[in-house]
């Protein structure tokens, strides 16, 4: 009989299907397929650098939370962690999640409350969700759109709104997490931005050369939808968010898909590196004496 969790990843992976079958139904596949052909590889090349950057500034940010809470991993292994991490996340959703993972491994080696580790794991997670915020905000504020201009002034209040009350919100709930709040900022902001010049890039390889800022915007919400927990991946779910995003900004639709689809390509190659440390699993070395 299946368990619970099989029935979730199953209807995870019927919605990402559905998803991905309705985007295609609105646009046509052999456009978005023309359009990746036609693709420049250097700045490919240049895309999947900078997300690999990305990657490692966010593991880096990730060990601020854990050294915070006591377990003081290297550099080296806590990257082999986080790579493991995305491996699970992306290529074993059926199984145990690459968070849950990761904090079964910690507990196991340095015997640290589970509760601390679920709590650096999810203020990682958050500020990661809050830069993007804010950065969409900034985008936004920067775009010639009347309903963008409407809203501005509200948009430009939010935007220190965001981090004062991130700001509380680790301070009350998650205390352990205060100390290192200002670095985790730092390199959460690295984080995003190497994200967004990553895209730029994508962007000019399939030759964009006007409206940048609207796809920068539209890749940003992409990726708070992407974490909701409704898709494999966020397999679909992003490139629902780019299609509807071109349209609402009137551009093309099947470039715009296109641009989620390569980033998806980058982020699933960036991804499979991580199966090496599921075959040898990190021995997650640690900087200060046990």
């Amino acid at each position: 009989m299946l368990k619970k969790k099989h029935w979730i990843t199953a209807l995870k992976i019927l919605v990402s299907v559905a998803l991905v079958y309705f985007v295609f139904q609105k646009i046509s596949p052999e456009d978005v397929v023309e359009s990746l052909k036609k693709s420049n590889f250097f700045y490919l090349l240049l895309a999947f650098s900078l997300f690999i950057l990305s990657k490692i500034a966010s593991s880096i940010r990730l060990n601020l939370y854990f050294g915070n809470i006591g377990i003081h991993l290297t550099e080296k292994s806590n990257l082999q962690l986080y790579w493991l991490g995305m491996f699970f996340n992306l290529f074993l959703p059926g199984g145990i999640g690459g968070d849950a993972y990761k904090g079964f491994l910690l507990n196991k080696k340095f015997e640290a409350p589970g509760k601390s580790i679920a709590s650096a794991l999810i203020v990682d997670r958050l500020s990661g969700m809050l830069l993007l915020y804010i950065l969409a905000a900034v985008i936004a504020l920067l775009i010639d759109n009347q309903t963008l201009i409407t809203y501005r002034i509200l948009i430009a209040l939010s935007i220190p709104v965001a981090i004062v009350g991130f700001y509380f919100f680790n301070k009350h709930l998650f205390k352990s997490t205060i100390q290192v709040f200002w670095p985790a900022f730092f390199y959460a902001t690295l984080v995003q931005l190497l994200q967004l010049v990553s895209v730029w890039f994508i962007m000019k390889a399939l030759g964009v050369t006007t409206n940048m800022l609207p796809y920068l915007l539209i890749f940003l919400v992409s990726s708070v939808v992407a974490v909701l927990p409704l898709t494999i991946g966020g397999i679909g779910a992003r490139e629902l968010t780019f299609l509807y995003g071109a349209k609402l900004f009137m551009l093309d639709e099947s470039v715009s898909v296109g641009i989620s689809v390569l980033f998806f390509l980058i982020t699933a190659i960036v991804s499979l590196f991580g199966l090496v440390y599921l075959i040898k699993p990190p021995k997650l070395e640690t900087n200060h004496p046990l």
